[in-house]
């Protein structure tokens, strides 16, 4: 957790659990399905122009340029390099279905990679436009061998012991393996034992420091907790009428008060978890208005659209403003102290204290808030983010984005008439992938994971949706 005490010289470290633009084309009812191929590059060749990549902000662009050596053309084009990708795996993971192993990006063009355990898969995700990699694990068998890791991390006084030296637990996709990192290898090797998995499915890494706490209504702008410690602003939201902005779950409890960068009467956090998750949300009184920007006056957020592991990640925090680096693993598991937290993104951007609730984005998409690592922004260090996605959907939040006015939050929208033909889909909604929908007379599939909002209708964002 990266929250600072307002008048301390130092604080700890915590990790935590950090617009599409209307494509035209319809897919109706009637039309043929296309190949796991075919929808594949479908959906990516609809991606750039649906993530907004045009609207990224000047200060992520620099950051990107200073901190992963590009140049501002380079930057532009891995961020569209990445959309695509991201849409492409999408898709390849609703067709491959239980040989699903993940994906990843590779290199500095982005190049997706996508890995499957049947050889049977492989003409067709490079047909579609990805490296395929055959490997013995599905994605599902490492999920559950990282859940049975965190039980263990739980199960009694001795499992936390172990686990507080074996602090960090993830899924490689790249490796096809679970990955504990541990200052003490015997306590790891203890901790797997205990959660009776497949050995042979886990990688143990020494490591020298473990993740500490970061304790310290535009995202990454500072915020006080009760005037008497500083984080930082995740993403403004509205609830219905109400605006306010989420953040990380360890900046303070229910009930707790806030004032601005300005030290004026701001709101108090509505909810708050931690351990377990990161999350925490925060409702604004009248003199604060929600916008879609992080850190800028220009290069608003679009959407929630989650990027896949090698996509370029940036951070803005009140402590140490904008840097950049690479997704490294999803669902990863950690333990303090207070206990464990799962489900963060692991990245290899720096953060110091004060920084934490902080946004993560990539190019226009919000990615997390900011939970806490190791290191510091001027030797470098890891820092993870609880994922902004589950936030929106456990405390009904609809995120502030570019064009998106005060107004009613997630819920059904109109009734049919004009422009809404029927069906479940609704604006405001969390859906995640492989979620089912209808809209009118078709049903459609979601490829990635996202909070829906006018314009982003399944005909119209097939790097979203994919016709079934």
């Amino acid at each position: 957790m990266l929250r600072r005490p307002a008048r301390a010289a130092c604080a700890v470290l915590a990790t935590a659990a950090l617009g599409l633009t209307a494509l035209q084309g319809t897919a109706g009812a009637t039309s043929p399905t296309p190949g796991p191929a075919a929808a594949a590059r479908a959906a990516a060749s609809a991606a750039p122009g649906t993530l907004g990549v045009a609207a990224a902000a000047p200060e992520l662009i620099e950051a990107l340029r200073r901190d992963l050596g590009l140049t501002a053309g380079q930057a532009r084009t891995r961020i569209a390099a990445e959309a695509r990708a991201g849409a492409l795996a999408g898709a390849l993971a609703q067709a491959l279905g239980s040989g699903w192993a993940g994906s990843w990006l590779e290199g500095p063009d982005a190049a997706p990679a996508v890995a499957t355990t049947r050889t049977a898969d492989l003409a067709a995700i490079r047909a579609a436009g990805a490296r395929p990699v055959l490997v013995d694990r599905p994605l599902v068998a490492l999920d559950g061998a990282l859940a049975a890791l965190d039980r263990a991390a739980e199960r009694g006084p001795a499992g936390r012991a172990d686990a507080l030296a074996a602090p960090v637990r993830y899924v490689d996709v790249t490796a096809n393996t679970v990955v504990v990192q541990t200052t003490d290898r015997a306590a790891a090797e203890r901790l797997v034992a205990g959660a009776g998995v497949d050995r042979a499915a886990v990688r143990v890494e020494t490591v020298a420091e473990a993740p500490r706490p970061l304790y310290d209504l535009r995202g990454g702008d500072a915020y006080y907790i009760d005037n008497s410690s500083r984080c930082s602003i995740g993403f403004p939201i509205t609830r219905g009428t109400t605006q306010g902005f989420v953040s990380a779950g360890h900046c303070g409890r229910t009930g707790s008060g806030t004032t601005g960068a300005n030290r004026v009467a701001q709101g108090s956090f509505q909810a708050s978890v931690f351990p377990g998750n990161d999350m925490s949300w925060v409702a604004t009184n009248s003199s604060w208005t929600a916008t879609p920007y992080v850190n800028s006056a220009s290069g608003a957020v679009t959407g929630s659209v989650l990027q896949q592991v090698g996509a370029s990640v940036c951070r803005s925090g009140s402590t140490t403003g904008w840097h950049c680096g690479t997704i490294q693993q999803h669902n990863t598991s950690v333990t303090y102290a207070e206990g464990t937290v799962s489900g963060v993104t692991r990245t290899n951007v720096c953060a110091e204290p004060g920084d934490s609730g902080g946004s993560f984005v990539s190019g226009t998409q919000a990615q997390g808030v900011t939970s806490g690592g190791t290191g510091n922004c001027s030797q470098g260090g890891t820092t993870y983010f609880q994922p902004v996605n589950p936030i929106l959907q456990n405390y009904g939040l609809t995120l502030k984005t570019d064009g998106q006015g005060p107004g009613p939050g997630p819920g059904p929208g109109p009734g049919p008439g004009p422009g809404n033909p029927g069906g479940t889909w609704a604006a405001g909604t969390v859906y995640q992938a492989g979620a089912a929908v209808t809209y009118g007379s078709t049903s459609y599939r979601c490829l990635q994971g996202h909070q829906a909002q006018a314009g982003w209708e399944p005909p119209n964002t097939p790097a979203l949706w994919q016709a079934v």
